[in-house]
């Protein structure tokens, strides 16, 4: 209950305020002096205030005045102005669908206040932050009103900002940053934290848009989300936010060149935005162009400023996992997924969890992801990989099954299929499933996607020792689509094959391009060197140019392809150099990293290798045994399966 005192103090000084505002004809100052003297009194000081790091949840706007471009663009337009301030935290908008959902299926579009009460307490917030739109004549007027989650009685209200309709944005930020006062943000972060949301864009259509975007991304994923941000930069291309989303979907897509074309608009117009978002702009830049330590040191700036951000936690979990630093990757998306749950966030737990060989954790995270019904084809595909990981064939069909007519998911898992295929030596099929891999990329138009696949079918021929399909299909690729990672795979192909000469001209246009690219730099560029060493019998250039691998070999180097290649090809050049010891060391990490090599065909002739490693060492029996693997996944295979011909000529040769 307010205090008499308090009540007392607020009416002796509003009502000499309203005195001077009679006197001196000043009606609108005076109404908005009577709107305050009614948030004071009426509001005790202790239970209007939040305190550091309180959560708020904002509902969706109040629009009164028949317009529906205000239902979303006000609501967005109102996080992007309180996300700056690091006073409070807002609840995520994915964690928020997810907590709909788990209580029956609903959305958090058209919450009655009791639902709004209840999800806020459920999640642990404070307050039920709620804008406001009506109109009169041509004005329009913008409120914001405070409610606390435990008891449902107002907080606080901003008092209401009336002005023309292209001043809506601006009625926003000063009821916005009245609002942060009276719930009590200190005045230090009130002044630092205060960049209007129109510094970003003063385009309600582009937020709509935007708004709009994100919520379908997080429903159906980034492909169908990915229209609606080019749809909001149609509507204000100078509008940074919609650029990174583009970013981050093209990243998630390993669609490298456009996420830098995303990437760099927006960096371009970095000095409109606010701090926090301004984090968010650097991060996606650094990790478009490759600034990998760059990137590191922002998120972690970010998350010392905003420790609640999702996006730190989770892109910094990306860092790691490329770099190879696993368990650290753990923790962020463990973090990530406690802040926000996402298909995106529960996948790339399941990812780490995968690599890191803990496979009943991966089954428990796909099971809460379906339980909160986050289901999609980033955790379609891990699913898939932990299912050909524990050897369940009918659940990697059902994942198969899962995505068949699923424009941007299909073509995935008919890939992923693929490899199952080579990996088991049913080369027929495997050519197949790629080409179906293919035809379905390009029917969803995403030619980058369909080129990864077909070079990655020219790597598997490759280590096959199909030289001839490898070098058509690695020229096929690049013709469909010469991205990065297509480049980079297909010289690797061509490296595999000994086509020395065209690998090598590959290698000097990525050098070039690349020029900032640490991955590019110091795992991708030496492995394919060393494979060029490796297929000119230079062994020991081979294991020169791995060393700065070492580091980031147990990582995802970026990439959907990695498969411990620098092991393995170091395994290669330590048995060129009659070093059967250190050969097998390299090779046994395959064997020990079942969730890293996945389905990949290296998995399967790492036996053969180590078969070969074992004879060199006189060790007959052990040899016996590793052909013998090789000839147990190999039983179904084709009859033409070149490798298992060879190898059988080999076991027949042993002691």
């Amino acid at each position: 209950m307010t205090s008499r005192t308090h009540t007392m103090a607020v009416l002796h000084k509003t009502t000499l305020i309203v005195s001077i505002c009679i006197l001196a004809n000043k009606p609108q100052q005076l109404k908005a002096q009577i709107d305050d003297w009614f948030n004071g009194v009426h509001t005790s000081p202790r239970a209007s205030t939040l305190i550091a790091g309180d959560t708020i949840l904002i509902v969706d706007t109040e629009n009164d005045t028949g317009e529906d471009i205000f239902d979303d663009s006000l609501k967005q337009a109102l996080v992007i102005e309180l996300e700056q301030s690091p006073f409070f935290n807002l609840l995520p908008e994915a964690k928020v669908r997810a907590a709909m959902q788990s209580l029956g299926g609903q959305k958090p579009s058209g919450l009655s206040a009791s639902q709004s009460q209840t999800l806020c307490n459920r999640l642990g917030g404070k307050a039920i932050l709620k804008a406001g739109i009506s109109k009169t004549a041509s004005l329009y007027r913008v409120t914001i009103i405070a409610t606390n989650c435990s008891s449902g009685q107002q907080m606080v209200q901003a008092p209401g900002e009336q002005g023309s309709k292209d001043e809506i944005l601006q009625l926003l930020t000063t009821a916005a940053l009245t609002l942060r006062e009276r719930l009590g943000e200190p005045s230090e972060t009130l002044q630092r934290y205060q960049v209007s949301v129109r510094s970003a864009t003063n385009s309600l259509e582009a937020l709509k848009a935007y708004s709009t975007g994100l919520a379908v991304q997080q429903e159906q994923g980034d492909v169908s989300g990915a229209p609606l941000f080019e749809k909001a930069v149609e509507a204000d291309p100078a509008f940074p936010q919609p650029y990174v989303a583009l970013a981050s979907v093209y990243r998630n897509l390993r669609l490298p060149e456009r996420a830098l074309q995303n990437a760099s608009k927006a960096y371009g117009f970095r000095e409109r935005v606010n701090a926090r978002a301004r984090l968010r702009i650097q991060a996606a830049y650094f990790s478009a162009t490759g600034q990998l330590q760059d990137e590191i040191r922002t998120y972690q700036v970010w998350e010392k400023q905003y420790p609640r951000e999702f996006a730190a936690h989770n892109n910094l979990g990306d860092d790691y996992f490329g770099i190879g630093n696993l368990e650290g990757a753990l923790a962020e998306y463990q973090e990530a997924v406690q802040l926000s749950p996402t298909i995106a966030s529960y996948s790339n737990l399941m990812g780490a969890e995968l690599s890191l060989n803990r496979l009943d954790d991966v089954q428990r995270t796909f099971n809460e992801a379906l339980a909160h019904h986050l289901d999609g084809r980033y955790v379609r595909q891990t699913y898939y990989w932990l299912a050909f990981v524990r050897g369940e064939e009918s659940k990697m069909e059902e994942q198969v099954r899962w995505a068949i007519g699923k424009p941007g998911d299909e073509d995935v898992l008919l890939s992923l299929q693929s490899d199952s295929e080579a990996y088991h030596g049913q080369m027929g099929q495997a050519r197949a499933l790629t080409q179906r891999a293919v035809d379905s990329a390009i029917r969803s138009k995403s030619s980058e996607a369909a080129a990864l696949w077909q070079v990655n079918s020219a790597l598997r021929e490759a280590e096959l020792g199909n030289k001839a399909l490898a070098e058509r299909g690695a020229r096929a690729a690049l013709q469909i689509k010469a991205g990065r990672d297509v480049e980079m795979f297909a010289a690797l192909a061509l490296a595999r094959c000994g086509n020395v000469e065209e690998a090598k001209s590959i290698v000097r246009k990525l050098e070039s391009t690349y020029t900032t690219d640490t991955l590019m730099k110091l795992y991708w560029l030496p492995t394919i060197r060393a494979a060029i060493a490796l297929s000119s019998g230079d062994a020991s250039s081979a294991l020169k140019a791995l060393e700065p691998t070492r580091e980031y070999e147990l990582g995802g180097a970026g990439t959907t392809i990695n498969y411990l290649y620098p092991a393995y090809i170091r395994g290669q050049a330590y048995l060129l150099a009659r070093q059967p010891a250190a050969a097998k060391m390299e090779f046994q990490k395959l064997l020990d990293h079942p969730g890293i090599v996945l389905n990949f065909v290296t998995g399967a002739t790492v036996n053969i290798e180590l078969a070969r490693v074992s004879a060199a060492a006189g060790d007959y029996q052990a040899a016996r045994k590793y052909y013998e693997a090789a000839f147990s996944l190999w039983r179904h295979a084709d009859q033409d399966f070149f490798l298992m011909r060879e190898s059988h000529s080999e076991f027949a040769r042993l002691p």
